[in-house]
């Protein structure tokens, strides 16, 4: 099992850190969440109050755009506020398991340990089921599995007590300096963070091709030993739209946190990372990731 170092990630992410956090102080008096550093970076940007007159109006209670080449904050709203993330968690679990170099053909089967006992939610794949640990990863990525991802954590070398101290040690390496793990789920509503942490967590994550490939799959398959087979979707529809080009997606939602999407896509000819917390309706973060697509593409193609 491979181990990074504590410093391995700390220089490119503390240089990150800095961009970040300088640009989201210049803009913390901007109207409408928009930074005076957004405006500034429009290749032909109309005036400043244009520009924030006509920024999306956005559902989501947190929300930051992100450019990912620049580390520039395009839009931002409520973006410092501590909050709990769902099962956007599965990404730094996806994280923990990919960078740990663990054998992906390995098989690791279901137990009652793995059953949610916290919120109740349902799962297919039953007590007893075996897959391997790749087929685990993919239904989690992409499909938002609690028991795959329970697993995971719990077939760790060192179980689920390690997975957790290591999931925490991963976000301290990224900057994440506000971000707790208590489960590699997400159904604890003690799993917290900001939208400019888990913008670290989406940059970290994108660099892994294999987590790309799995959270922006449109389905997946899993055949059972009894020869039988289960189809999964992923539980972000965007993936499917022609009209997006998505690098990484993963969506979140416990009743404590509301319904949450993280994104890594290409819009307006830019790279972009998008946040959004606490969206109130089934749809709204949908809904949300459609009007910044409008509003950059309004506005940065000029």
């Amino acid at each position: 099992m491979r181990r990074h170092s504590p410093g391995e990630d700390s220089l490119k992410h503390l240089v990150w850190g800095i961009t970040l956090t300088l640009a989201l102080l210049s803009g913390a008096h901007a109207e409408d969440g928009v930074s005076a550093a957004a405006s500034a970076q429009l290749p032909d940007p109309a005036p400043g109050p244009e520009a924030q007159a006509g920024a999306p109006g956005l559902k989501s209670a947190m929300a930051l755009v992100l450019d990912q080449s620049t580390r520039r904050v395009i839009y931002a709203k409520n973006a410092d506020a501590v909050a709990p993330i769902a099962s956007i968690t599965k990404l730094m679990t996806a994280l923990v398991v990919v960078e740990a170099e663990l054998p992906l053909a390995e098989t690791v089967a279901i137990t009652q340990e793995d059953v949610d006992e916290v919120k109740r939610t349902r799962s297919r794949l039953r007590v007893g089921t075996e897959l391997t640990r790749r087929d685990l990863l993919k239904l989690a990525l992409m499909a938002s599995e609690n028991r795959a991802a329970a697993a995971l954590t719990r077939a760790y070398p060192g179980g689920t007590r390690r997975f957790i101290a290591e999931m925490n040690q991963k976000a301290a390496r990224l900057g994440m300096s506000r971000t707790r793990f208590v489960d590699g789920t997400g159904l604890s509503s003690e799993n917290v963070s900001t939208a400019p942490d888990l913008a670290r967590l989406v940059d970290a994550a994108h660099a892994h091709p294999l987590i790309r490939d799995f959270t922006t799959g449109a389905e997946h398959t899993v055949e059972l030993r009894n020869g039988k087979t289960i189809r999964f979707g992923n539980s972000n529809g965007l993936v499917k739209n022609q009209g997006w080009q998505i690098g990484l997606s993963k969506t979140g939602y416990i009743s404590e946190a509301g319904r949450c999407l993280v994104l890594q896509a290409h819009i307006a000819a830019k790279p972009v990372i998008i946040v959004l917390l606490d969206s109130w309706g089934k749809n709204t973060r949908i809904g949300d990731a459609n009007r910044i697509k409008k509003w950059m593409e309004s506005n940065f193609l000029r």
